[in-house]
């Protein structure tokens, strides 16, 4: 399955991965002449470095409780749209809308007392399009809100295309 993963993330457009409503990945072939379809070192060196790590992929509700002493949890949700045209929130099957932001932030905030266990959180930086938003600063009061630069390929505009900031929270 992992390489079935990696050949479809390196053939299908741009690298993308999404799925639609119904939870099925629906991205279309990529026009590469002669894709690069796996790094053998990269593999081989992430593959020892992971080589005692658990990774679940599951909505934060079910995290086991036993993940939630001595872990690292990285969340990842549905990064929040940048614009009106940049909402693939309904792309996946939650629809997760700030709503469903907050609760995360809440739950984010609960399981950060325990002082063993280590949080990351990423998602997109409302402050590339508006300067005075401040969602994701005033719902992460407290925590260490890290913006890193990422850059971005996929964009049906190409002036979309380029450079942005993304965030960061992390509890230590």
């Amino acid at each position: 399955r992992a390489s079935q993963l990696i050949f479809l993330n390196r053939t299908c457009f741009n690298g993308l991965y999404r799925v639609n409503s119904n939870g099925l990945f629906n991205v279309p072939f990529g026009k590469y002449k002669n894709p690069g379809i796996y790094n053998e070192n990269g593999l081989k060196e992430a593959s020892k470095l992971l080589k005692n790590t658990i990774i679940e992929s599951l909505s934060y509700q079910e995290i086991p409780k036993k993940f939630l002493i001595n872990s690292l949890i990285y969340f990842d949700p549905p990064y929040r749209p940048l614009s009106n045209t940049s909402s693939f929130t309904a792309y996946n099957k939650s629809n997760f809308n700030d709503s469903s932001q907050i609760e995360l932030a809440n739950y984010y905030k609960k399981i950060s007392a325990n002082k063993n266990l280590y949080l990351i959180l990423s998602n997109s930086d409302p402050k590339n399009s508006n300067k005075n938003d401040n969602f994701f600063d005033d719902l992460y009061n407290g925590f260490n809100i890290n913006r890193v630069s990422a850059t971005r390929i996929i964009n049906s505009k190409s002036e979309g295309r380029g450079k942005i900031t993304e965030i960061l929270v992390t509890n230590k």
